[in-house]
């Protein structure tokens, strides 16, 4: 295995190569699972008035302390503030003014007493509970403050962030945009889905998968055409994409054979690299930049399950340092192992498997057969158990590291 490359030597290379996209002011929708590239503060509190929690009257603490169901206080009452709609904007002691949920306190008030502790008079008011100093008053800026940092740099924006966002009046926020990623599949015996197929072709499902992918990882995804086993086909299709990729993804054309187009289309550049990676299954790989603009690519297998495989060990943390995103890799869990496994030796291989959760734990069970075309078990798989390049069988009840493939991280 003194051939391969490591697969952290791989991911580095990689890595290296890959830079953030450059960050820019987005509307607040639209950067919605974006990371954010700036801390953002609170251009104004919030509140930023004092108002109040509740429907009731506003009055002086000082006139309803004493108030009690056998010796209420009666007041009068002086006006009127509805949320939006404040006219009155003071009152004096030993007088109440009936108040809305939301509007603004008027000065010389600090408390409300809610409706459901009065008559709910209109001219006046009989205040039959006592409240405590400042009861159902929501003060400027006791939920934020002005200058408050309110989202560090780096945070991936979910509707929550946009919400309070948008509270404090920011209509953008700088991020960095979703990455376009082109998807192209290789081989002269795919058809598109919706055709007919001959007795010697299959349809294309790996562009389906991979596009599929890149979105779900939060990528703008491209599926183009299938392109015969022709090289200039394929780098003309190549040359036609470039315009519109921060990132192309292919599959097939890698390994050895002699159609493996990718592989002869894109040696000649000298800024591709090919060659195995101690992976299984995904030892064939490519990358490097393509382009005027030195646009990276991934050549991936042509099998199914290694071309996925290969997406979610390299791809995807390409498209999330792209984003901004930390971390890259997706994690790892502890789960237990239902079934035993063995390995090749030198390789890490990631098996299908099916992750649950029992009073025991959390456990995986191994999915299907090991065949890198076994795409139905792929399917049927919610995790990948990392069997490590130095563990060649791990027995049944061991605890195992395992990658839960649907999981936000």
């Amino acid at each position: 295995m003194g051939d391969l490359t490591p697969v952290p030597d791989h991911l580095e290379r990689i890595l290296s190569t890959v830079a953030p996209l450059p960050d820019f002011p987005q509307p607040l929708m639209e950067a919605l699972d974006l990371a954010v590239a700036e801390d953002v503060a609170a251009p104004v509190p919030l509140p930023n008035f004092d108002n109040s929690s509740m429907d009731g009257y506003a009055v002086c603490l000082a006139d309803v302390v004493t108030a009690t169901a056998d010796t209420p206080v009666h007041l009068p009452v002086v006006g009127e503030i509805g949320a939006g709609q404040a006219r009155l904007m003071a009152m004096s002691p030993g007088t109440a003014v009936k108040i809305m949920t939301g509007a603004p306190m008027p000065a010389g008030a600090d408390t409300v007493v809610p409706y459901e502790w009065t008559d709910s008079g209109v001219a006046r008011v009989v205040i039959h509970r006592a409240p405590s100093a400042g009861q159902h008053v929501r003060r400027a800026g006791e939920d934020v403050a002005q200058g408050e940092v309110l989202i560090e740099h780096g945070t991936v924006l979910g509707p929550r962030h946009l919400g309070l966002l948008a509270a404090v009046g920011r209509s953008t926020v700088r991020s960095r945009p979703r990455p376009r990623v082109v998807v192209i599949s290789t081989g002269s015996e795919l058809r598109d889905v919706g055709t007919q197929l001959g007795h010697d072709s299959i349809y294309d499902g790996n562009s389906f998968l991979l596009a599929a992918a890149a979105r779900r990882a939060g990528a703008i995804a491209y599926r183009v055409g299938i392109v015969p086993d022709d090289p200039r086909a394929f780098t003309d299709a190549l040359t036609d994409q470039l315009v519109r990729a921060d990132l192309v993804v292919t599959s097939g054309g890698v390994s050895e054979g002699d159609f493996d187009v990718v592989k002869e289309a894109l040696s000649s550049l000298g800024t591709v690299w090919f060659g195995g990676v101690a992976l299984q299954p995904g030892k064939p790989q490519g990358f490097g930049v393509v382009g005027e603009d030195d646009t990276p690519i991934f050549t991936l297998p042509g099998n199914p399950v290694s071309a996925y495989v290969s997406f979610e060990i390299f791809v995807l943390p390409a498209i999330r340092r792209m984003m901004g995103k930390l971390p890259y890799a997706r994690p790892t869990t502890r789960a237990r192992l239902t079934h035993p496994i063995s390995s090749p030796a030198g390789k890490r291989q990631l098996v299908r498997a099916s992750y649950a959760v029992d009073r025991g734990g959390a456990f995986v069970s191994p999915v299907g057969g090991h065949g890198s075309h076994l795409l139905g078990d792929l399917a049927a798989s919610n995790a990948l158990v990392v069997v490590p390049e130095e563990t060649t069988s791990v027995g049944a009840g061991e605890m195992v590291q395992a990658l839960r493939l649907d999981e936000e991280f």
